[in-house]
């Protein structure tokens, strides 16, 4: 399916957002709040999936098989012990798990991998066989051999680039003794572009090592690129049309990469200007919806998405949808619609752990295998790894997606306290990155006027005491502005008004 790939750059956030056939397929937003300019070797923002960390056992339970690690965050890491294995030396040992105490010791300072970030009040969880992404490849140190992604199903293809890929071990320029996962974007490269992502990698382990030999534990001794040319390596594939980004600075260092890690993506890159370009496209009314429970379905039925904290649950409803032919093919339809959605919906949500859908039920075993397939095929496009089971004799289907990241619902609200408890409403953070999306577009609408912007008193506060994320707002709209507090309005009130310009005396001539 074509897409466009479409980057949105401000003062406190970055998010992208693939756009096939005029309907959002996936949405990543990074805050660029709350980390001293240059942390993170000048990687900016919250999270820290995939960050390489030197860190310190702080306890080891033989109970839980697992332990926790210092990483320098608020809470240590979690690293269990089939994360752990590659540890442990243990000869000839073929099955189960070694004890996670004869892979780390108390006190030990060990080289470990955010595999899933902080969510909640529970650490990061860690991996000790730590992997660095390249544009085609993975670079699995510790482990050799070649694995290849679940999405490259052509078994002639698959044969050509394990064959390729296993020629690089010994070779000059690459990692000894290591693995490599090829990744979907993969197919179709040619040799030499292979040798290139893996010589590429060798040179980031290498810098790595240095690093590891002169550090202070904890410390990050790598971090994943930057959000917008986390999304060129990601996200731009074979099927993508065109790259859209909002902002000049950000264009030019994404060119910068495309030129070294995929040129052929460099004609594919263009400059948005004008109008917010979320808004143009249509995805911030998406984004919104994202925010409601309730999905509207095509067939006239529509989904309801709840979570607790046990599992999510998804209600399947016909609505007003009848078919002539009777209640099983109503049922069918209304099924078959929404476990086509219901994939979409997990991808853009972020939804992970247990989820249970509840479809109307269904008589005909062969139209059970008809929602199941539509099902897996929707999940199919997910990158994040997902199980289904079979449908009970109650309509009910169980799956489980990987959790990453905190649902899109989390980082974006938080319950609501009070007397109206139970509902939820969006964060400080998110009405402030609004509030300045805001700013941003009345400074190009009247260049060089002064503004004054008033918010509730806790987004007024958010944005004066974020001064990483303040200068970039004054670099960014090149104005002089004043953000002012205004009690007793609620938190996602805001206004910016536009001063008029001061009159010019002309003198006049005796």
């Amino acid at each position: 399916m074509a897409h466009e790939v479409l980057i949105n750059v401000g003062a406190g956030e970055t998010r992208v957002a693939v756009v096939g056939d005029g309907r959002l397929e996936e949405i990543h937003i990074e805050r660029t709040a709350g980390l001293p300019e240059g942390e993170g070797g000048g990687r900016a923002g919250h999270s820290v999936l995939s960050n390489i960390v030197l860190g310190r056992v702080q306890r080891v339970l033989p109970a839980m098989q697992a332990a926790f690690v210092d990483i320098g965050l608020e809470r240590a890491g979690f690293l269990g012990a089939k994360e752990a294995r590659c540890l442990a030396d243990l000869p000839g040992f073929d099955a189960g798990l070694p004890p996670i105490t004869d892979c780390v010791r108390e006190g030990e300072a060990i080289l470990c991998q955010v595999i899933k970030d902080p969510i909640g009040d529970k650490g990061a969880r860690l991996s000790a066989n730590v992997t660095i992404p390249g544009r085609l490849l993975i670079l699995v140190p510790n482990q050799r051999g070649v694995a290849l992604s679940r999405r490259i199903d052509d078994e002639a293809e698959r044969e050509r680039l394990n064959r390729i890929v296993s020629g690089f071990d010994g070779l000059e320029n690459t990692v000894a003794n290591a693995g490599y996962i090829v990744r979907t974007v993969a197919v179709g490269a040619g040799e030499a572009e292979l040798r290139e992502d893996a010589e590429r990698l060798a040179t980031a382990w290498a810098e790595l090592e240095g690093k590891r030999r002169t550090a202070r534990v904890p410390s990050t001794l790598f971090c994943d690129l930057d959000p917008v040319q986390r999304a060129l390596r990601d996200c731009v594939d074979l099927e993508t049309d065109t790259v859209v980004i909002d902002d000049a600075a950000a264009l030019e260092d994404a060119r910068a990469y495309c030129a070294e890690a995929m040129p052929e993506v460099l004609p594919k890159l263009r400059l948005h200007e004008g109008s917010d370009l979320f808004e143009a496209k249509g995805v911030e009314a998406e984004l919104e919806a994202l925010l409601q429970p309730r999905v509207a379905l095509s067939s006239g039925g529509w989904i309801t998405i709840e979570g607790t904290e046990a599992l999510v649950a998804i209600d399947v409803n016909s609505g007003s949808f009848t078919a002539s032919s009777g209640l099983e093919e109503t049922s069918f339809r209304i099924n078959q619609d929404a476990a086509a959605e219901i994939g979409r919906q997990l991808r853009l949500r972020a939804i992970g752990g247990l989820v249970v859908i509840d479809f109307i039920h269904l008589s005909d075993a062969e139209n059970v295998a008809r929602v199941l397939q539509t099902l897996a095929l929707s999940l199919g496009r997910d990158r994040t790894p997902t199980q289904i089971s079979a449908m009970s004799e109650f309509g009910l289907v169980e799956l489980t997606r990987k959790r990453v990241r905190d649902p899109i619902s989390k980082f974006l609200t938080e319950p609501v306290r009070g007397l109206l408890s139970g509902g939820r409403m969006k964060t400080v953070a998110t009405v402030a990155n609004e509030f300045m999306r805001r700013i941003e577009a009345e400074a190009r609408v009247n260049p060089g006027r002064t503004m004054n912007c008033t918010a509730h008193p806790d987004v007024a506060a958010w944005i004066s005491n974020e001064p990483v994320v303040l200068k970039r707002l004054r670099e960014r709209i090149g104005s002089r502005f004043r953000i002012n507090a205004r009690e007793g309005w609620p938190r996602t009130r805001f206004d910016v008004a536009v001063e008029a310009p001061r009159p010019v005396s002309v003198p006049v001539a005796p």
